[in-house]
C-alpha cells in the first residue's frame, strides 16, 4: 500500500511511525510533515488544508489510503472530496465532523439522544449571553462554537471572567468565525479523561483510555493549551467505567448520527468529565487527540492500516484491536510563551541522545530543518514519549530524555501523570 498522511504535528508523526510498522504499507508520504517525520516518510509541500492539491497528489501518486490527522480539513470536507474521486480516506465526512466543528451541533445531538453532558445555551448576541451568565453565576464555561485550535474554551471562575470571554468572542472577534456563536455551559466538577474509539458507523470499539494535561503549567495552572502531555492507561478509567462510556455515550453518539442520516467512520474522541453523577461529555473530537495519540498508538497491538481499512469497509471487529499492558507517557516540550506569542527558529540539541535511550521515542510536533539543523517551528515543539511496566517508570524515562534536549525558551510541565501516579504509586 501507498499511504498519504495529512498534517504536520506530533499526532501525524505518531501515525506515520505506527503505519510504518504495517507489513502492508510500502511507501508513506506526509503533507506537509515536519523535520522528524522526514526521517520516516517523504514529506511533500502541500498544506493540510489544500484539499484540491491533496486530491490531485493522491491521484498522481496512486495513493491507496489517505489518513487525515487534523480537524480543520475534516471539517472542510476533505473526506467527501476523496470519496467523490473514489479514493480511500480515513476520517469522517464533513457532516460527521460537525461534532467537533460546531459545539452547538454537538450539544443539540446530545440533548436529542439523551447523551449525558453539561446544561448549556447557545448565543450569537453578546447581551443575551451576558444576561444568561449573570443569571447562572460562576464558575461557568464559555466556548467558541467553532474550531479554535484547543484554545476556544474559557473556564471562568468569576462572572467577570465569563463576561470578558464573551466580549473577546462575540464583540472583539478574537476567535474569528469560530467565535461568532458561543456555547455557555454549566461548570462540571470531577476528573477529566479522554476516550477514543474506532467506529465504522455501526460498530464502536473503544481504545485504551488516556489522560491529557490541558493547562500550560504545573498544578493545572495557566491558560488552556492544545495539550502539554498525556499518559495511558488512565487508572481512573476502569474496565467497568469504559463499558459504561461505550454504552451511554459512544454507542448512542454514533447511532444518533445514523438516525440523522450521517455515517461516522473514523476515530470518535469523547472528552469526558467524571462527575458525581457519572461520565458527561465535555467535547467531541473527530480524530486522534494530540498528544493522546502519542501514548495510545505505542500500546496498540496489530496493524493500524488493517484497522483503518476495516473501518472504511464497515467490517470493524472487536478482536482486531488489542493492547499491550505496559504504560506510556508523553511530555510536551513547548516554545517559551506558548500558548501565547512565541519565537520560532530556535536550534534544538540533544535529539540524538534522547533517541538512543531505550523505550523512548521523540515525536516532532513543531519542527523544521534550517541550514542542516533542526529548529523550533511551532508552539508545541516535541512530544517526548516513553513506555514501561509502570506509569512511574514510563515517566522517569520520558523526563530523563526531556532533560537531554535543549532549545532557547523551552518550557514543559514537570508533573505529567500526577493523577495516575496518585492512584498507582
Amino acid at each position: 500500500m501507498r499511504v498519504l498522511v495529512v498534517g504536520g504535528g506530533g499526532r501525524e508523526h505518531a501515525l506515520v511511525w505506527k503505519l510504518r510498522q504495517s507489513t502492508r504499507v510500502k511507501k508513506i508520504y506526509c503533507a506537509p510533515g515536519n523535520a522528524g517525520i522526514a526521517g520516516l516518510a517523504e514529506c511533500v509541500h502541500i498544506a493540510a488544508d489544500d484539499i484540491a492539491g491533496l486530491v490531485k497528489f493522491a491521484g498522481e501518486q496512486d495513493i491507496d489510503l489517505t489518513v487525515v490527522g487534523p480537524e480543520a480539513p475534516l471539517a472542510a470536507g476533505i473526506a467527501d472530496a476523496f470519496q467523490a474521486k473514489g479514493m480511500q480516506v480515513f476520517g469522517p465526512v464533513a457532516a460527521a465532523a460537525r461534532l467537533e466543528a460546531s459545539k452547538a451541533f454537538a450539544k443539540q445531538l446530545m440533548q436529542k439522544y439523551g447523551i449525558p453532558t453539561a446544561e448549556s445555551r447557545t448565543f450569537t448576541a453578546a447581551e443575551d449571553a451576558l444576561a444568561y451568565i449573570r443569571q447562572k453565576g460562576a464558575p461557568i464555561v464559555v466556548k467558541a462554537d467553532g474550531l479554535a485550535a484547543g484554545k476556544g474554551v474559557i473556564v471562568a471562575r468569576t462572572v467577570a471572567e465569563a463576561e470578558a470571554a464573551v466580549q473577546r468572542m462575540l464583540v472583539a472577534g478574537e476567535f474569528g468565525a469560530a467565535g461568532k456563536r458561543v456555547v455557555v455551559e454549566e461548570y462540571l466538577a470531577g476528573e477529566e479523561v479522554s476516550v477514543l474509539a474506532f467506529t465504522d458507523g455501526k460498530s464502536v470499539v473503544p481504545m485504551a483510555g488516556a489522560q491529557d494535561h490541558k493547562a500550560a503549567y504545573d498544578h493545572d495552572q495557566g491558560p488552556n493549551t492544545g495539550g502539554m502531555g498525556a499518559y495511558s492507561p488512565a487508572p481512573v478509567l476502569t474496565p467497568e467505567l469504559l463499558q459504561r462510556v461505550r454504552r451511554e455515550i459512544l454507542g448512542p453518539t454514533v447511532h444518533g448520527l445514523r438516525r440523522e442520516g450521517i455515517t461516522f467512520q473514523g476515530v470518535l474522541y469523547a472528552g469526558l468529565m467524571l462527575t458525581a453523577d457519572g461520565p458527561k461529555v465535555l467535547e467531541y473530537n473527530v480524530r486522534f487527540g494530540d498528544p493522546e495519540c502519542q501514548v495510545i498508538l505505542p500500546r496498540l497491538k496489530g496493524d493500524l492500516a488493517e484497522i483503518m481499512l476495516a473501518v472504511n469497509s464497515g467490517s470493524l471487529a472487536e478482536e482486531m484491536i488489542a493492547w499491550h499492558d505496559w504504560h506510556a507517557a508523553c511530555v510536551v516540550m513547548a516554545s517559551g510563551g506558548y500558548p501565547g506569542k512565541y519565537a520560532a527558529g530556535k536550534v534544538i540539541t540533544g535529539l540524538q541522545e534522547a533517541a538512543a535511550m531505550p523505550d523512548v521515542y521523540v515525536f516532532h510536533a513543531g519542527t523544521a530543518l534550517q541550514d542542516g539543523k533542526i529548529v523550533t517551528a511551532g508552539g508545541r515543539v516535541l512530544g517526548v514519549t516513553a513506555w514501561g511496566e509502570t506509569l512511574a517508570s514510563a515517566l522517569e524515562k520520558a523526563y530523563r530524555a526531556v532533560r537531554t534536549i535543549h532549545f532557547d525558551g523551552v518550557h514543559y510541565r514537570s508533573d505529567i501523570g500526577w493523577r495516575g501516579r496518585a492512584r498507582t504509586d
